[in-house]
């Protein structure tokens, strides 16, 4: 698995492009605000077996606002 950091326009051009969209924030900060069509799992419930259910042939972006 490759793992770069990207800025906006990239990350725009992935998403147009089909890329899936995790957000890893707590639950709350997610309800009250989230990149739209992005799905939640936070870190606290992040489980290798969430991760199977993402599809492997396309692109994974993953979003939190801190370097935790």
């Amino acid at each position: 698995m490759k793992v770069n950091r990207i800025d906006v326009p990239r990350f725009i051009e992935l998403q147009k492009h089909g890329a899936q969209v995790l957000e890893v924030l707590p639950q709350k900060e997610f309800d009250e605000q989230h990149i739209p069509g992005a799905i939640s799992l936070p870190l606290s419930k992040f489980k290798p077996a969430e991760l199977a259910k993402l599809d492997k042939n396309r692109a994974i972006i993953v979003y939190c606002w801190d370097y935790q």
